[in-house]
């Protein structure tokens, strides 16, 4: 098990300032602070593993002689969209202490859609920081011509992202993360990335299945 980084304290000055700007924001357009919450959760997470690097991060991940942010915050987006909200959590909380300001951002959103306000803040701040710091040159990406998902279900997760539905895989993706080996992190077992790849990710695809998938309320799409 390696060592996650942790970040930097966040002024508290600016933690103050996030938790003022959140008692006193506009009402978001879904009725409650959690909901809000879940909904750009799951669209940053469309928008993570839609990206056109996305692949390159999780080759990164796999591949470098250490751990990438930004293929920690992609592996991170996997797993939410499989289910698995504590794997997130912790690839989340090691790319932000590495630099990642979208994978803190995700850790405010998921603690947010918790109730978990005083953590939500945190991260919040934690993410307007890194956002303002100087970042050093990153790592030469590994070259690729493919995406990270297939086209069919980068465009399923954006609609049911769109349609307040939580971001879901094939599954003939949802298996391979499954079959992942994990880690021990004490309370939970964590999945490692390291039989992962973007060629693997990219040839599970909707269009392999023999029936269409479901919409939310269990009927095949037409």
């Amino acid at each position: 098990m390696f060592h996650v980084p942790r970040p930097e304290r966040a002024h508290a000055e600016r933690i103050a300032a996030v938790r003022q700007a959140r008692l006193t924001a506009a009402p978001a357009h879904l009725p409650s602070e959690h909901e809000q919450a879940a909904f750009e959760l799951g669209l940053v997470v469309a928008l993570v593993l839609g990206a056109p690097n996305a692949s390159h991060g999780l080759d990164l991940l796999v591949n470098a002689r250490r751990i990438e942010p930004e293929g920690a915050e992609v592996f991170g987006a996997l797993l939410y969209a499989t289910g698995k909200e504590e794997g997130a959590e912790f690839w989340w909380h090691f790319a932000a202490g590495s630099g990642s300001g979208t994978a803190a951002y995700c850790l405010h959103l998921h603690h947010l859609m918790l109730g978990e306000t005083d953590d939500a803040d945190y991260w919040r701040a934690w993410s307007d920081q890194l956002a303002t710091a100087e970042r050093p040159p990153g790592p030469r990406a590994l070259r690729t011509d493919r995406p990270l998902l297939p086209d069919d279900v980068r465009r399923d997760i954006l609609s049911r992202v769109h349609r307040g539905l939580a971001p879901q895989l094939p599954p003939a993706l949802v298996a391979v993360i499954d079959r992942l080996p994990v880690q021990d992190d004490g309370a939970e077992e964590v999945p490692s990335p390291w039989d992962l790849t973007s060629g693997t990710t990219s040839a599970c695809s909707w269009e392999d299945l023999p029936w269409e998938p479901a919409d939310d309320h269990g009927a095949p799409r037409r």
